[in-house]
């Protein structure tokens, strides 16, 4: 197998990619300085994919919320009884695996011993093992995961916050289903959704640390063998322009109430560098209005209206985006008004703009010093179709009329909803 070789003289870094005859792409970027070296096996198929063509089939297909995360568990038991973790611990590697809304990934970091962590992953993956008792022993584990999450205050006032948002798209639901939806999840649509997912074409190999391409393709020949099935077809339902709800509240056991202000972007459908712009210019303009060093957020602390546990996010994906910012706060109408009113009448001004830009190249670049959170930014931008090494040239070339632009025409009245959580 042939490796492509990039380097960015900026980053210091060297990135290898490579695609397997199975359609599997393969990346590896060396830190032989790293004392730790990080592996992430992901595909691309997260909560929102619950309707497609299947491999092989010609009708779509839906299936019940929360089947993503079902199999990412699923997937670590093994047909003599053990599990993957077991196989880990001997090696004394440290595994996890997560499901996002587009993609799930199975990851181990370690000290030593790679190739036999990455041997682990690569067959563990690869060796779907689903039958009516473990699929329903499993339905009662995250049955009561889904019940844990029901009562979490940070949970539910982040998907409560989506909901308000959102009024058809798949986002809005949680990622873990409802009790009811897994409910109805059995081995026959387990294996579909595997068969049709778990193909290596739809999937990326990341490696980070003392790695070399050699070593990493040479399992990869061992372990993973597929013809490649080409683009999946998914459906999505058709999101109207505007929020569902300007307002949900829900009462929990808090002792102070929280708040997630939200922002919908109705403009989606895009990938690439032209995605990764709109990624970096929203982050650069929430950093300008409710960053730590913005008057706002400062005059807001001062008032006592927030405190430290303030802060924001922005997800630009190809078919939903959306920016949320909250914390706790003992009056988030007032805080959600002196936002808007903020996003109204403030001046972006170049000084300011400068510096947050910088901001935003020192977190990129603090990336670098952690192969966890690289490999994760990687995999992710990989399924968008972002080359994140890209990213400072990106950034470099944004100017201030491109973040007003985009505070003009995202940032707006209508497109605004909040989720509030307040005490018994």
């Amino acid at each position: 197998m042939v490796f492509e070789k990039t380097e960015s003289r900026l980053l210091g870094e060297t990135l290898y990619m490579g695609k397997h005859e199975s359609g599997l792409m393969i990346y590896v970027l060396p830190k032989p300085d790293h004392s730790k070296s990080y592996a992430s096996f992901a595909a691309k198929v997260g909560s929102i994919d619950n309707k497609f063509l299947p491999a092989d089939d010609t009708e779509p297909f839906a299936i019940p919320d929360g089947v993503a995360h079902f199999l990412e568990h699923k997937l670590f038991e093994q047909p003599d009884g053990t599990n993957a973790f077991d196989s880990y611990s001997k090696t004394g590697a440290s595994a996890n695996a997560y499901t996002s809304f587009n993609m799930t990934a199975y990851l181990f970091s370690c000290t030593d011993r790679f190739y036999e962590n990455l041997e682990i992953l690569l067959d563990f993956v690869g060796k779907p093992y689903f039958t009516d008792e473990n699929v329903l022993k499993e339905q009662g584990i995250i049955g009561q995961e889904i019940r844990m999450y029901d009562d979490d205050p940070n949970w539910r006032v982040f998907f409560n916050l989506l909901c308000a948002l959102y009024s058809e798209h798949s986002v809005r639901n949680d990622i873990a289903g409802t009790v009811e939806s897994i409910s109805q999840i059995n081995k026959d649509i387990l294996y579909k959704c595997y068969k049709t997912f778990y193909n290596p074409s739809n999937m990326v190999l990341f490696t980070c640390g003392r790695v070399d391409c050699e070593s990493v393709a040479a399992l990869v020949d061992k372990y993973v063998t597929a013809n490649p099935i080409g683009e999946i077809k998914r459906f999505y339902p058709i999101e109207p322009a505007g929020v569902n709800k300007p307002l949900i509240e829900q009462n929990l056991s808090v002792a102070c109430p929280m708040f997630q202000l939200g922002f919908k972007d109705s403009e989606v459908g895009i990938t690439g560098d032209e995605l990764l712009k709109k990624q970096i210019t929203t982050e650069i303009l929430l950093e300008m209005l409710v960053g730590h060093s913005s008057t706002l957020y400062n005059s807001l602390y001062e008032k006592g209206l927030i405190n430290d546990t303030f802060a924001y996010e922005c997800s630009c994906e190809e078919g939903y985006s959306y920016s949320a910012m909250g914390g706790e706060s003992s009056d988030p109408e007032k805080v959600r008004d002196e936002i808007v009113e903020e996003i109204k009448t403030t001046d972006l001004n170049d000084e300011e703009f400068t510096r947050c830009r910088k901001v935003m190249i020192g977190k990129f670049l603090r990336l670098f010093n952690s192969v966890e959170k690289i490999s994760n930014a990687f995999v992710a931008s990989v399924f968008k179709g972002v080359d994140l090494l890209r990213y400072v040239e990106i950034c470099e070339g944004i100017t201030l009329d491109d973040v007003k632009k985009r505070r003009d025409g995202y940032l707006k009245p209508e497109n605004c909803a909040m989720s509030v959580i307040k005490p018994y």
